[in-house]
């Protein structure tokens, strides 16, 4: 993963923080060591992007994010992934740990925007920008197959 000075970025969600669209986390406890041992940071891109928990559930269509509701919120997502790198970068994190299956920080498999649980090959808007920045991206799942178990 990183070496043990490099710092991480990471999904909120995933250190506890009720960030998710349903206003809960998916504490990680690997993801907490990393934050315990000051060498992790937790944002929300969507979060940062202006939108609030609880929200409608969202999903990417292409390049687009669309809410349960049919809103697009793309604008919110692009403007938080942006605000999340600035930071990601300022801290000198050359490493993202991120939600695995989320419109925002998806790794590799994302749903396909049908709202029916349905997933395919994509990543999220955030995990999307890290990568072009020449981050590396793993999912609490990549992590915790290095460290410890999470809490689902």
């Amino acid at each position: 993963m990183s070496t043990k000075k490099d710092m991480v970025v990471v999904s909120a969600c995933l250190a506890g923080c009720p960030t998710r669209y349903d206003a809960k986390g998916t504490p990680c406890d690997a993801v907490l060591d990393l934050i315990r041992e000051g060498r992790a940071i937790p944002l929300c891109p969507e979060q940062l992007g202006g939108l609030p928990a609880p929200r409608p559930c969202c999903e990417r269509l292409g390049d687009r994010v669309m809410n349960a509701e049919g809103e697009d919120v793309t604008d919110a997502f692009e403007r938080g992934a942006r605000e999340a790198l600035r930071i990601a970068q300022l801290a000198g994190c050359r490493t993202a740990v991120l939600k695995q299956r989320s419109p925002t920080c998806g790794n590799g498999i994302i749903y396909d925007g049908t709202f029916t649980s349905k997933r395919i090959p994509g990543d999220g808007v955030f995990a999307e920008m890290c990568r072009k920045a020449g981050m590396t991206v793993m999912s609490e799942d990549d992590l915790t197959a290095q460290a410890h178990t999470c809490a689902e």
